[in-house]
């Protein structure tokens, strides 16, 4: 069973990088053949594969003389496999080195055995071999910044024209492991009374995000652990994400519009913070997702109006009912949420960003046309790109007079709030809150 992990694993990864899967979809399909800790070692691997690939490319590159192609080509990334375990895993090298070659058997590639070996022992050597102290002196001097920050160079372009002065903190935030952050159900418990609770399980908390009294453990567990969690008594939801229900700021009688809706959590945390909304409507273009939706809402005991349809053409769809409050989580880059999710790094591409940016400003003018004068639209991503955030909002304001951007003690004289990963061990995430004229 233990090289079928490994094999998996090399799935998974050549699924991701060769054929632009994401690590959302191959895990669980993966996960689903394993059990118990197999399915937790899976992941480590394919999540940490993808989290250090130009390293471990880099690393391969010394020892392989000629690169895996074709049929062949899954090989390569089971030598990956091989050698995160040897430099980022407590994984005993006799095991990761057995179990990995033993691996080229269940990848229908037993001729590769004896090169996989050779390339993984070889490696060992050398890492074993190397001096401590030279390891901690490597410097972007030594080795290209794509190589040593682990992300692909038009990125680093982007984040170092926008963020001179913390480029290279973002970019090492993008490379930590992200915490578990819950959100009480507050119409079920406050914060306080659910702390409590984890407390009496002896789940540690490891901190409190003040403005939403989210929780952050100390360390991750099951979610079927959590108290109550199937009654709906709290919700896996990052610190940064839960800022727009507080943001949005929703009251009684409203009428709100959550646009690109899925997986719901956000459409949840509305409804739990104002039960006394007239209506919550889920818009979401993805059928599929919307059912995420409505999992999310049965678990928690809620109920909202799903409706899938195009934010671009809201003619298809629209009832024409203005909205009070209307959550525009727009499709973004996701280069905020690397930490979670690495394989972003290597499925976007440089020139996705101007594309996004395009959709966005077209699903933002479409959704203004539906808010009711006086209403309230918080435009939202989990983005660390101005193209996609404070310039957006920028372009928009300058375009549209009857939108005014709502001054926040967050913004710090900045259009919008840009939250950069690591942030309190939050996520990257950006936010600017709009109201429409009333006259």
């Amino acid at each position: 069973m233990s090289a079928n992990i490994r094999a998996q694993s090399a799935k998974v990864c050549f699924a991701v990088v060769e054929q632009g899967r994401s690590l959302a979809e191959e895990v669980p399909l993966k996960a689903a053949k394993l059990e118990g800790k197999d399915k937790g070692l899976l992941q480590e691997l394919c999540y940490g594969v993808l989290r250090h690939l130009p390293e471990l490319e880099n690393d391969v590159r010394q020892f392989l003389a000629k690169p895996l192609k074709g049929k062949q080509r899954v090989c390569h990334f089971l030598i990956l496999v091989g050698i995160y375990q040897l430099k980022y895993t407590r994984i005993p090298d006799h095991a990761a080195l057995n179990e990995t070659v033993a691996s080229t058997a269940k990848l229908k590639s037993g001729h590769l055995k004896n090169l996989v070996n050779g390339v993984l022992r070889n490696f060992q050597r050398q890492h074993q071999n190397s001096d401590k102290e030279e390891k901690a002196e490597v410097s972007t001097n030594s080795l290209p910044e794509p190589v040593y920050y682990n992300h692909p160079s038009w990125f680093i372009k982007l984040v170092k024209a926008a963020y001179p002065e913390q480029w290279s903190t973002i970019l090492t935030a993008n490379m930590q492991r992200p915490p578990m952050w819950l959100r009480a159900n507050v119409s079920q418990q406050s914060s306080d009374e659910y702390q409590q609770q984890l407390a009496k399980l002896d789940i540690n908390v490891a901190a409190i995000e003040p403005n939403t009294h989210a929780v952050k453990l100390d360390q991750a567990i099951e979610v079927n652990k959590l108290p109550n969690f199937s009654a709906g008594a709290a919700s896996v939801q990052d610190a940064a994400a839960q800022q727009s229900a507080r943001l949005l700021d929703c009251q009684p009688g409203d009428h709100v519009l959550d646009c690109c809706a899925a997986p719901g959590g956000k459409t949840c945390h509305l409804i739990e913070q104002t039960p006394e909304v007239a209506s919550v409507t889920a818009l979401d273009v993805d059928e599929r997702r919307l059912a995420r939706v409505q999992e999310n809402l049965e678990r928690i005991g809620l109920a909202a109006k799903l409706q899938c349809g195009d934010a671009t053409k809201p003619e298809s769809w629209w009832d024409g009912t203005l909205y009070d409050r209307i959550l525009l989580d727009a499709p973004c880059s996701a280069t905020g949420v690397i930490r979670r999710h690495p394989d972003i790094k290597w499925l976007r591409k440089a020139d996705d960003i101007a594309a996004l940016a395009q959709l966005q400003a077209q699903i933002l003018r479409k959704m203004w046309s539906l808010l009711k004068p006086g209403g309230t639209l918080l435009y939202a991503t989990c983005s660390v790109l101005p193209q996609e955030n404070s310039q957006q909002i920028a372009q928009f304001l300058a375009s549209q007079n009857d939108a005014q951007l709502v001054d926040l003690p967050e913004y710090q004289g900045n259009i919008g709030w840009q939250i950069l990963p690591g942030e309190q061990d939050m996520d990257g995430f950006y936010y600017a809150k709009l109201v429409k004229s009333a006259g």
